[in-house]
């Protein structure tokens, strides 16, 4: 068994998460290799990913390629996809090298050359004022948004911009994609989930769009055509919770609020 190691130096506290896993992999007798996040190589054939939701997201996007499995250790905040936190990590390591995981396959988002795993963010290119935006799928014309932007997300992105903008939770393994209005001016805009197989062209008569790809640095483009991607992203969970009961977990989901005095 070959492994690559991953990890995000921008974190805190990453240096110890690194040096336990490394340690428990050669203790092990473990072929790998360790990258910084933006120096990943295919070495082996599954990926262990250190950091946060982000990092997952990277080395999930970059080893689908070769459909490798990324597992998250999250050091992060949130840590929505790195269910796995950096306590007990001996034990953790032992299970992966064991083969004690599951595998998931998650749909992924392509435009041109770019890959999404949780959303494209389509915004004007003047961010202090809304835009006008014309949506088509399927070459048809669907809706015209005025708004502050789109979001183009898989159902392992609903949980993430498109929940804040008021998106609806997707079941992460659906082949559906959400298109959510952030902040429309409008009272009937409301989000649309549609089959993955659709072809979703944005729009704007303001210029030009800027896109962004899972949070990645935005581009500017005069339009763009998104579509399921052919690549899956694969997902390795070491407990398989389920997606409920994450949801409870990390986003605290029909948890009634405590009252908290400031």
């Amino acid at each position: 068994m070959k492994i690559n190691v991953v990890y995000n130096d921008d974190i805190k506290g990453f240096e110890k998460v690194l040096s336990e896993v490394e340690n428990t992999l050669s203790i092990n007798k473990v072929d790998f290799e360790s990258f910084e996040l933006l120096s990943m190589k295919n070495y082996g054939g599954f990926t262990i990913a250190i950091g946060g939701d982000g990092t997952l997201l990277n080395a999930a996007r970059f080893y689908s390629a070769n459909a490798i499995p990324v597992f998250g250790i999250n050091i992060g905040r949130l840590g929505f996809l790195s269910q796995s936190t950096s306590e007990g990590i001996r034990e953790l390591i032992k299970k992966v090298i064991t083969g004690e995981y599951v595998l998931e396959e998650r749909l992924m988002l392509q435009s041109d050359n770019e890959l999404a795993l949780n959303d494209f963010v389509i915004k004007g290119c003047n961010p202090a004022r809304t835009s006008k935006f014309y949506l088509e799928i399927n070459g048809r014309c669907v809706c015209d948004y005025i708004a502050d932007g789109l979001i183009i997300s898989t159902p392992t992105g609903s949980t993430a911009y498109g929940l804040s903008a008021g998106g609806p939770v997707i079941y992460p393994t659906l082949n559906a994609i959400t298109i959510v209005p952030i902040c429309p001016h409008t009272l009937n805009a409301r989000p649309l989930v549609v089959p993955a197989g659709e072809v979703i062209s944005v729009k704007t008569p303001d210029g030009f769009l800027s896109v962004s790809p899972d949070g990645l640095e935005a581009v500017q483009v005069q339009d763009i055509c998104i579509k399921a991607s052919d690549k899956k992203a694969i997902l390795a969970f070491i407990q398989k919770e389920g997606f409920y009961t994450v949801l409870r977990n990390k986003l605290h989901w029909g948890i009634s609020p405590q009252a908290n005095r400031c």
